[in-house]
Formats: C-alpha cells, sequence, structure tokens
C-alpha cells in the first residue's frame, strides 16, 4: 500500500476536516483489527483512509456510491471499492437501498474488512472516539429508535468489539 499515494487522493479531493476524520477513522480501524488474526490491516487502512472519498461530490447517502465510482475509475482495487460502497452504519439491504435512491443492491458490509472499517466510521464522530451509546442515540436521531438499522449496527459492534463493550446500552 502506498499511503502517500492514499493522501495525495485524499488531499487532492476533500476539505481538511474530511482528511482528519479519514485518518482518525483509519486509526481506529487499525485499533479494532488487532481483535482479529485473519484481517489484512493493509486492506483496512487503505479502506478506511478512503471511505468517505464519495464526500468529495456529495454529503448525502450517495457518498458511498459515488465513492465507489470514483476508485473505480481511479483504479483503486475492488476490495477498496467495496469498502466505501458499504461503510455506511452497518449497510444498506436492498430494499431500503431502494427507497432511498440508491441503486437496487445490498450494501451491507460482507468481508471482515468492510466491517471494520464501517464500524471504525461508526465509532468516530468527526476526529473524535465515541462509544456505541452515542452512535445508536444519533441514528435513532435520524432514524427513529424502531428503524431496522438500530439492530444491524448493535449486531455489527458485537462481531466487531464483542458483547462486554455495550456501556449498558440495554
Amino acid at each position: 500500500m502506498n499511503t502517500n499515494l492514499i493522501l495525495e487522493n485524499l488531499d487532492e479531493l476533500l476539505s481538511d476536516n474530511i482528511v482528519e476524520h479519514c485518518k482518525t477513522v483509519s486509526r481506529k480501524a487499525l485499533q479494532l483489527s488487532s481483535n482479529f488474526d485473519n484481517v489484512d490491516v493493509d486492506l483496512v487502512e487503505e479502506g478506511a483512509l478512503l471511505h468517505d472519498i464519495g464526500r468529495s461530490k456529495t454529503h448525502s447517502i450517495f457518498h458511498g456510491v459515488v465513492g465507489a465510482e470514483i476508485l473505480r475509475k481511479r483504479e483503486f482495487p475492488i476490495e477498496v471499492q467495496r469498502i466505501a460502497e458499504r461503510h455506511i452504519g452497518a449497510g444498506i439491504p436492498q430494499l431500503e437501498a431502494e427507497a432511498l435512491g440508491l441503486p437496487a443492491k445490498d450494501y451491507i458490509p460482507i468481508t471482515l474488512e468492510e466491517k471494520i472499517v464501517a464500524h471504525a466510521d461508526n465509532l468516530v464522530h468527526g476526529t473524535e472516539e465515541v462509544g456505541i451509546n452515542f452512535v445508536i442515540k444519533k441514528w435513532e436521531k435520524r432514524l427513529g429508535s424502531d428503524h431496522p438499522s438500530i439492530p444491524r449496527i448493535l449486531k455489527l459492534h458485537e462481531e466487531i468489539v464483542g458483547s462486554s463493550d455495550f456501556e449498558n446500552y440495554y
């Protein structure tokens, strides 16, 4: 992985605050990666640094899809493209994607690396690390407490961090 090339792409396309967010997500993702023996840490770092590259064009829910397209055009590996495309929340299933106006497909993180980056992004607000309680409250405020993304986020948290770190959410 050429970290300097990645940072050049970020600096060229993104505002300083988004670049700093991506760096913080990368550090958090590498920290979360240490929980696993079978993770490609180079892919996690690259994907985390580039996960929000779509914010160079939009700050909407479409930024994941737009980011994947930017990465495709710049010939980044498909694995990095998928991290950008699937990093929002704990992923978006096809029916929800269609309802949001996204292209009809699943945007659920599948690989361990995709899941780690998605959840690292959840656990970073701007450049500050936050706990799962903050994350759940943020998504409940945006989408409502009964939205199906809430259990997906909690499930992803348990898979990546472990159930012992639920901060007494329930």
